[in-house]
């Protein structure tokens, strides 16, 4: 078994030529591009159940030599992945079953009858791959370049294949997404952790690719850094996922939840203080800010307007053809995994970040809440708008986090809280003016609400 370190990425045909002569790589491929044919045969039982536990086997043909694998799903955060990866290499193209035993095949497969599997889609490419090396410090860093161009094809439906595979051969994992960010920086190229095996699934069924990576469990006693990182870590990866899959089928709710995701990580980076200091993030945010400030009024508008609606597929189109999305996402992995939000900041700051979540969230949600005048709104609703942001920030640390609470109700809260945010993104009129000032005056009678005012 060997673990698989990689990042892919989603590129035109245009993009796929010019990394062939970005200069980056060639300073750094001393051998040049080996051209390989690749012929790859996915198999599964009639009900799909490989794909249920979440491995994928293939038997690919690399010119004379037939090579059988397993591959496990591993872990994936944010387009950098580790998956683990058993190769046989074989006389024949016949899967050799014995191989499939309990050192490599899932513990929820041990009762499979191994004979149902049958050939399901096929991935067939042109790969051109160059070994990439280079000093990094004192270290040397080895990673293999593939440019994939082909096609996966699923009975009578297929998809391009048109990407850029890196993968760490020696190094660290920070100098795969180094790379990446660099050749990003010239070249729209769109981070996306979609297997070609999942493609394969998609297109028998297009949900079954997973827009929400698995989210890590917090505690109220996890540390506030490590909650933001997982946090922030679930919002980046979820994000592209969800570009991934609005790219191939268009559908709205995932434009509105992309959406969502970005400005809730917005606001999760301006929302913590000394702990997350604003001089580290400053360039995250200033690249979110530009993004939400282009999409946000067209989703808004396309809330009620079908004619954009059908427009904005081709409009995220034209954003993907541009480097902005694939840097930003390339830049938070790097400052995430990096973790470069501790590097500069105070003692006060390294506190905060160690304090317990559960005990910080409850506090800082009490700040929120006895600086918001709800009373006094409650007979000047227009004093309201200008609580926007801070209602902002409640909701998404109660919409990622309430469940770390020791506060009653905490759902009815952030029910009510989105019901008056909503009502502060409408119009105003005579009649909404009236319903804030009701919306406000629930607020102010909830439990968890006098339990912060405390």
């Amino acid at each position: 078994m060997q673990k698989e370190t990689e990042i892919k990425l989603r590129v035109s045909r245009a993009t796929l030529e010019a990394l062939q002569e970005h200069p980056l790589l060639k300073k750094r491929n001393k051998s040049g591009w080996e051209r390989r044919e690749l012929y790859n045969q996915y198999y599964d039982t009639p009900g799909r159940e490989l794909a249920r536990a979440k491995v994928a086997l293939r038997m690919r043909r690399d010119g004379e030599q037939y090579i059988q694998t397993l591959k496990s799903r591993g872990q994936s955060v944010a387009g950098l992945s580790e998956r683990n990866e058993w190769d046989w290499y074989l006389e024949k193209n016949k899967l050799d079953l014995k191989k499939l035993d309990d050192k490599c095949w899932p513990a929820a497969l041990k009762d499979l009858d191994k004979k149902q599997l049958k050939p399901i889609f096929s991935t067939d490419f042109v790969r051109q791959r160059a070994e990439i090396a280079w000093g990094r410090g004192k270290a040397r860093v080895v990673v293999e370049a593939a440019l994939d161009l082909g096609k996966v094809v699923a009975g009578d439906n297929q998809e391009e294949i048109c990407e850029l595979e890196l993968e760490l051969r020696q190094g660290d994992a920070a100098a795969l997404l180094e790379l990446a960010a660099e050749l990003a920086a010239d070249l729209p190229l769109m981070p996306c952790d979609i297997s070609k095996a999942e493609r394969g699934y998609r297109l028998f069924d297009p949900n079954s690719y997973e827009v929400d990576p698995p989210a890590q469990k917090l505690l109220a006693e996890t540390p506030l850094d490590g909650a933001f990182a997982a946090i922030a870590w679930y919002l980046l990866g979820s994000s592209q996922r969800l570009a991934e899959q609005y790219r191939f089928n268009g559908h709205w709710r995932l434009l509105e939840d992309w959406l969502q995701h970005l400005q809730d990580l917005r606001t999760l980076l301006g929302s913590l203080g000394q702990a997350v200091p604003r001089a580290s993030s400053r360039e995250l945010r200033e690249a979110l800010d530009a993004l939400l400030a282009d999409w946000a009024p067209r989703i808004e508008r396309g809330r009620d307007d079908e004619m954009l609606r059908q427009q904005a597929p081709q409009l995220f189109r034209g954003e993907l053809d541009e480097t902005r999305w694939g840097l930003f996402s390339l830049n938070a992995s790097r400052w995430l995994l990096a973790k470069a939000w501790t590097e500069s900041r105070n003692e006060r700051g390294n506190r905060q970040g160690s304090a317990a979540l559960g005990k910080w969230l409850l506090r800082s949600l009490a700040e929120e809440a006895q600086a918001t005048p709800l009373a006094r709104a409650h007979q000047h609703p227009e004093l309201l708008p200008d609580q926007a942001p801070r209602l902002q920030r409640m909701l998404t640390w109660l919409r990622l986090a309430r469940g770390v609470l020791d506060l009653p109700e905490a759902d009815r809260l952030y029910g009510e809280l989105a019901k008056l945010l909503e009502l502060l993104r409408q119009p105003v009129d005579a009649e909404r003016l009236a319903a804030r000032a009701t919306q406000a005056h629930t607020v102010l009678t909830l439990k968890p609400w006098k339990a912060l005012m405390k």
